[in-house]
């Protein structure tokens, strides 16, 4: 079990992918408009909504903010909500450092500028494990946490130390960079096909959407996050916690859905206020496969609070 959730959290991490033109048909290639679309610390934000708790969505590695399309659409009459896109990603232009420090700075100026009162932190992947960063960081001013499909910790690295888990980051890193565009495309198309979502025809649009990104953006937000490991500061979190878990069965022959949720349970455990939803049938994209079942588990969380 933990070798297979290992595969697939280096898989997130390491779905890269070069510049292509999208066909018209690519579901994810037009969203809805924004009200306002602005920049701050680095992020591009588009927000939708006019009233109403305000909720950050925070997209997973070389995603969007097409990737929030059915949740902003389900949410926005009765939330404020700021959909943000990190450097590097959907032709966005890269940065250098730490990239992972310079997303969670990205996130306070964010609501520092817009005055936001505990924000809502919805993310994907990637955007969970940075609103978890930031939670813990900054626990008086977040008003909940929504992680889908992201920990504090890559599955199966959980009793790997710290040196050899840098050490994996570090390799990932090197093998990414130096994939010819070929290995690149093929890995990214092979990547949602297997990981990323149930219906080939949805990974075969978000493959093409996320080649928008830039490979070596990618290869640093891996590196960043390949090497963490939040759960020593979860019990700084006050705000509730909400986690789903998705679940395939074809890709899970040997762990039920209870035990996977009982897994992610145990990789959170200190976080004092935690609930872990299954949703079934869905891969990585669990929003993109189950947006109805991902949907009504965020709107019975916003309710508790």
């Amino acid at each position: 079990m933990k070798r297979t959730l290992l595969l697939a959290a280096i898989l997130t991490l390491g779905a890269p992918a070069l510049a292509a033109d999208l066909p018209p048909a690519n579901r994810f290639a037009v969203a809805a408009a924004p009200a306002e679309k602005f920049e701050t610390g680095g992020l591009l934000v588009e927000r939708h909504g006019e009233h109403g708790t305000p909720m950050i969505l925070i997209p997973g590695l070389a995603s969007g903010a097409w990737v929030w399309q059915d949740t902003v659409r389900q949410f926005q009459g009765e939330h404020v909500l700021y959909v943000v896109t990190l450097p590097g990603f959907d032709g966005r232009p890269a940065v250098g450092g730490d990239v992972i420090a310079k997303a969670e700075q990205g996130l306070a100026d964010l609501i520092a500028s817009r005055k936001l009162a505990k924000p809502v932190l919805v993310g994907h992947s990637l955007g969970a494990t940075l609103a978890l960063a930031y939670a813990e960081k900054h626990p008086a001013g977040v008003g909940g946490v929504v992680a889908i499909d992201g920990l504090p910790v890559f599955p199966g690295t959980e009793n790997v130390p710290l040196a050899q888990r840098t050490q994996m980051a570090a390799a990932m890193k090197a093998r990414l960079a130096g994939m010819t565009r070929e290995a690149f495309v093929a890995q990214q198309a092979q990547y949602m096909r297997v990981v990323g979502s149930i219906d080939m025809s949805r990974a075969d649009d978000l493959a093409k959407m996320t080649s928008r990104s830039d490979p070596a953006a990618v290869a640093d937000y891996m590196e960043g996050a390949l090497a963490l490991d939040l759960r020593h500061d979860l019990p700084a979190i006050t705000a509730p916690v909400l986690v789903i878990a998705p679940y395939f069965e074809p890709d899970s022959t040997t762990i039920s859905a209870a035990a996977k949720a009982d897994y992610y349970r145990t990789l959170m455990n200190g976080t004092p206020k935690l609930n872990v939803v299954p949703v079934s049938p869905a891969r990585h994209f669990a929003m993109l496969d189950q947006p109805q079942q991902v949907n009504d588990a965020i709107r019975a969380y916003l309710k508790t609070l």
